[in-house]
């Protein structure tokens, strides 16, 4: 099974943040944990979140996921920092999703980044946590 993998440029978080990303990320299901890396490993997918990229329901994103957590390639969602994504990684990216067409902190995106990762597993396993 592909590991998931949250990769996010700039400063470190500040407490509240990194306690909220962490509490969703320690509640992922069996088989959809999220580690936290400092940068894209080699091989792996990326998928760039961009505020100009494409709008994903919860529900597209996890049937993504879907397809993703059974390939042998890790995907890395890489989340930029305060001047957004540098260019290498912009010009790498596979998939370029939009959390929200609001420009976002960057410590709110990991935070929101993190809950939809989290509902997206809860979907792919039937979970009640996420209702239409």
């Amino acid at each position: 099974m592909a590991k998931l993998l949250l990769v996010a440029h700039g400063a470190r978080l500040r407490g509240w943040a990194a306690q909220a990303r962490d509490d969703y990320l320690r509640r992922m299901p069996r088989g959809y944990a999220v580690d936290c890396v400092p940068r894209v490993p080699k091989g792996a997918r990326i998928v760039a979140l961009d505020e100009r990229g494409r709008e994903l329901s919860s529900a597209q994103l996890a049937a993504q996921i879907g397809r993703w957590i059974g390939e042998a390639a890790p995907t890395a969602f890489v989340v930029g920092g305060p001047d957004g994504l540098d260019a290498q990684t912009s010009a790498r990216a596979g998939r370029r999703p939009s959390l929200s067409a609001l420009t976002l902190p960057h410590a709110l995106a990991q935070v929101l980044l993190a809950e939809q990762l989290y509902r997206a597993a809860t979907l792919l396993i039937g979970h009640p946590y996420h209702r239409e």
